[in-house]
């Protein structure tokens, strides 16, 4: 270990040394003084290390003997995780004071998450990749379950705890299938290991189960079955924070493994994530037309997306890969948007979340039903809103690889998915006129909500330089 090893991690041992002080801290002062500093102080530090990363050096330089990678592509998705943790922090601060629900090892264990995350899309080994994955698993498992006083609560936990338990143990053992045949566990050995674009039958057969494991991280069908559940049972400040970081970080780890160790035989992997985008986008979009609560038919929306992002890298090409980082990132700013209202939803102080809550909001809060108005249209891939060009960007990368029949699915998919989406903009214009809800948002939700929003009509003039960061990450890995 140098120094520049110590300087390349700087930023997941800076982090990871907060997240003990703050336990220290929460413990020491107790829960009802210390968890809304601690929420402030983790959202400061989140954006601190955001603006560190991304005025760092711009080379490609390994860590730990090859364990860990500094690239533009790690720093592009390690920004997206602490900037899209910082909001949720942010915004989930109302709602968690009004349910009493204020525990200090929140932050703690979103602090501890996000290191885990971090470590996930800078592996260079299967080692790091799954060390990263654990941490951030077990502390996501523990949020799920906070609200200990609540049934649903605990079921969300249990249920995500059980089957990533499953999906972990699928992916340990295609982990020691690979070592076993590739005799290395560090992607570039991996990739060595190919000889003429083929990939030998047991390092296959571990690819195929490493798929398994991170395909339900991302809630890909046919693994998506701990979403809805999970989606709905958990507090919605954690809901959102599933619904965002944890998604980018298991997909730009996907990528990396992919063209990292396996970048070699992109003939072995790209029909598994062509089957897992195409199923992933139908049932999502299927399964939330039935749904009645808010946070379920998100939870389906996520699992279409992560469909059209798997579309992307189904390409195999430096195309798809930056296609599906743009996408990640407008998908993340809908979300968070979406989110921010979501949070909102009160009558008469009680927490809602059923679609039918939302009849004629345009008249009660006409700001709020115009910003969700467009956020929805952009969710459903609308043309001129920016949720239209990251769907259009997947599906040129897929037609440019010669998948044009995954690029038609695709368009079929998102005019299946735009019903439900468009159903919520007719209950807030046209729907009964029934209670109202509580119109006292906080000002962050407001903010946040207003200002994805406007990110996604802003954005079809400048994309704000995403795109391009997006193409010197995607040139980075795929070299």
């Amino acid at each position: 270990m140098t120094s520049v090893d110590l300087t390349i991690a700087l930023p997941e041992i800076l982090l990871a040394i907060y997240a003990m002080a703050a336990l220290l801290f929460g413990v020491w002062f107790g829960k009802d003084r210390s968890t809304g500093l601690l929420i402030w102080v983790t959202a400061a530090v989140f954006i601190l290390l955001a603006a560190l990363i991304a005025l760092g050096t711009v080379e490609t330089r390994p860590a730990f003997g090859g364990l860990m990678v500094d690239d533009a592509f790690a720093r592009f998705a390690r920004v997206a995780i602490l900037l899209s943790g910082a909001a949720v922090l942010l915004m989930g601060q109302d709602y968690m004071q009004r349910q009493n629900l204020m525990p200090f090892e929140y932050p703690v264990l979103i602090a501890l998450a996000t290191v885990g995350m971090m470590v996930m899309v800078s592996a260079g080994d299967l080692i790091t990749l799954y060390m990263g994955l654990e941490l951030q698993s077990l502390a996501l498992y523990v949020l799920a379950a906070i609200r200990r006083d609540s049934l649903r609560s605990t079921e969300a936990g249990l249920k995500y705890f059980m089957l990533g338990a499953l999906a972990s143990g699928l992916l340990l053992y295609g982990a020691s299938l690979v070592y076993g045949y590739a005799g290395t566990t560090r992607f570039d050995g991996i990739a060595s290991t190919i000889q003429d674009g083929q990939l030998s039958v047991g390092v296959l057969m571990g690819l195929a189960f490493l798929l398994a494991g991170l395909a339900f991280k991302v809630s890909a069908v046919p693994f998506h079955m701990w979403t809805p559940d999970v989606y709905e049972g958990a507090p919605t400040p954690v809901t959102a924070f599933f619904s965002t970081a944890p998604k980018v970080a298991a997909m730009a780890l996907l990528a990396r493994l992919l063209h990292d160790g396996f970048g070699g035989a992109p003939g072995d992997w790209t029909q598994i994530l062509a089957f897992l985008a195409v199923a992933s986008m139908f049932v999502g979009a299927i399964g939330a037309i039935s749904q009645r609560n808010i946070k379920r038919l998100m939870a389906y929306s996520s699992i279409s997306h992560m469909g059209f992002a798997l579309v992307g890298l189904a390409a195999g090409t430096a195309a798809g890969v930056q296609a599906t980082l743009l996408y990640l990132a407008i998908y993340v700013t809908m979300n968070i948007g979406v989110f921010a209202f979501i949070l909102s939803m009160r009558r008469e102080g009680r927490v809602v979340t059923q679609i039918d809550d939302l009849h004629m909001l345009s008249k009660t809060q006409p700001t709020a039903a115009l910003a969700l108005l467009i956020l929805m249209f952009s969710l459903a891939g609308v043309p001129p809103l920016v949720g239209f060009w990251a769907k259009f960007s997947v599906l040129t990368a897929a037609v440019g690889s010669g998948l044009v029949w995954l690029a038609v699915a695709g368009v079929i998919a998102s005019v299946i998915g735009a019903f439900y989406y468009l159903r919520i903009v007719y209950y807030m214009y046209f729907g009964e006129e029934g209670q109202p809800l509580d119109t006292d948002i906080s000002t962050i939700q407001r903010g946040l909500l207003i200002a994805s929003a406007a990110a996604m009509l802003l954005g079809v003039i400048n994309l704000f330089g995403v795109d391009g960061a997006a193409a010197v990450a995607a040139q980075a890995l795929v070299r």
